[in-house]
C-alpha cells in the first residue's frame, strides 16, 4: 500500500522533516548554480579580453543564491496563504448553511479522531468534487473542500475525506507537498524572467555583431572554446528542464502518499468503505477542478486537472499522474472494509 509500510508516524513525520529540508537546500544549491554556473561561463568567455572586460566580480551567483534563499524562505512561510488564495478558497467561520455546520462538525470529530488541532475551514467554490489540505505543521493547518465535494457526498463520505486529509496533516506531508507547490511556482517564475532576459539579450548581441566589424564576431568565437560551449548548454538545458524535473518531483511525492493517507483516514473512521464509495464517486464526477491549478493538483485527493492519468496504470500513468491509480485506491480500501467486516462477523451485501 505504501512504499514505507514499516515506518511508525513519528519515523514518517521525522522522514517529511528531512525531505521538506533536502528540499529547501537543493532548490538554494540549483540557483546558486545558475547565478555560478552563468558567471563561470561568462568568466571564461571573457578570459581573454582586455582586464577592463574580464568578468571578475561574480555577482550574478551571489544575486542568485540570495534569490534562492528568500524564496526558499516565502515559500515554506506563506505556501498555505498562497495556494488557498490561487483557489480562491473562501473561509468558513461563522457556518451560515447546514452544508457548511456539518462540514464544521466533520472537521471537528476527526480531529480529535487524528489527534491534531482543529484545523482551519475553507469552501472552494467549485462544482467538482475535490479536497486538499495544507499548512507548515498540524497547529498551522488549514482543510479545504469544493462545493461539489459537499453537493456530492453523504456525511460518512465527507467524513471519510476530511479523515485523509487529517492523514497528510498529522503526519507533516502538509509541509512537504505545500512547500514544493510554492517551489515548483517559483521556479516557473523564475525560468520565465530568465527567458524572457536571455533571448532579449540574445538579440541585441546577434544584431549588435551583425552590424560591427568581422573582425570582432571572429574573436568573441575563438574566445568561446569548446567547454564554455558544453556549460552554455548544460546552462540553459538546467534552465528548461527545471520546472519540468520539480514538477514531476511534485506528482512523485503526492503518489507515495496517497495510499498511506488513505489508510490514516480509514483508521481515523474505522469505515474504510466510506472512503472508498467517496472515492468512486469523485473519479465519475466531471473534472477538471478549474479553480485548483497545476502548481497545487498534487495536494488534492484527487486530480483535479482530469482523470485519464489516474484511471490507467503503467509507465506513463506512474511518472505524469498527480495521484496513483484510483481504482487501485479504491480496491485497496474495499479490501480493508470487507476484512474488518468478516473479522467482526457481518456480511457483505
Amino acid at each position: 500500500m505504501t512504499d514505507e509500510p514499516s515506518l511508525t508516524l513519528f519515523q514518517q513525520q521525522e522522514a517529511n522533516r528531512r525531505r521538506t529540508t533536502l528540499l529547501v537546500v537543493g532548490f538554494v544549491l540549483f540557483f546558486a548554480w545558475l547565478g555560478f554556473g552563468g558567471d563561470f561561463i561568462y568568466w571564461l568567455a571573457t578570459a581573454h579580453e582586455p582586464p577592463a572586460a574580464q568578468h571578475t566580480v561574480w555577482w550574478f551567483g551571489m544575486a542568485a543564491t540570495a534569490l534562492g534563499a528568500l524564496l526558499a524562505w516565502y515559500a515554506y512561510s506563506t505556501g498555505p496563504e498562497k495556494v488557498l488564495w490561487a483557489t480562491g478558497a473562501e473561509e468558513v467561520l461563522e457556518p451560515a448553511t447546514d452544508q457548511q455546520r456539518q462540514l464544521v462538525n466533520v472537521v471537528e470529530e476527526m480531529a480529535i479522531a487524528a489527534g491534531v488541532p482543529r484545523p482551519r475551514i475553507w469552501i472552494v467554490p467549485d462544482p467538482d468534487p475535490n479536497a486538499f489540505a495544507t499548512g507548515v505543521d498540524p497547529s498551522h493547518a488549514h482543510v479545504a473542500v469544493t462545493q461539489g465535494l459537499l453537493d456530492l457526498c453523504s456525511r460518512d463520505e465527507l467524513q471519510a475525506v476530511i479523515g485523509h486529509e487529517l492523514g497528510h496533516v498529522k503526519n507533516l506531508d502538509v509541509r512537504l507537498m505545500t512547500t514544493l507547490a510554492a517551489l515548483v511556482g517559483a521556479v516557473l517564475l523564475m525560468r520565465d524572467g530568465a527567458t524572457r532576459i536571455f533571448f532579449s539579450r540574445g538579440s541585441g548581441r546577434i544584431a549588435g555583431g551583425g552590424g560591427g566589424g568581422g573582425g570582432g564576431g571572429r574573436g568573441g568565437r575563438k574566445n568561446l572554446g569548446p567547454l564554455v560551449a558544453v556549460l552554455l548548454v548544460v546552462w540553459i538545458v538546467s534552465w528548461i528542464l527545471a520546472p519540468i524535473i520539480s514538477q514531476l518531483l511534485a506528482l512523485a511525492v503526492s503518489r507515495k502518499r496517497e495510499y498511506l493517507a488513505d489508510a490514516m483516514g480509514a483508521q481515523f473512521t474505522r469505515n474504510p468503505l466510506a472512503l472508498a464509495s467517496a472515492l468512486q464517486k469523485i473519479e465519475a464526477a466531471d473534472a477538471p477542478t478549474t479553480h485548483i491549478k497545476q502548481g497545487a493538483a498534487h495536494l488534492c485527493i484527487a486530480d483535479p486537472l482530469g482523470r485519464r492519468l489516474t484511471s490507467h496504470e503503467g509507465f506513463l500513468a506512474d511518472l505524469l499522474a498527480t495521484h496513483p491509480p484510483m481504482a487501485k485506491r479504491i480496491t485497496i480500501l474495499r479490501g480493508m472494509g470487507y476484512a474488518a467486516l468478516k473479522k467482526e462477523g457481518g456480511s457483505v451485501a
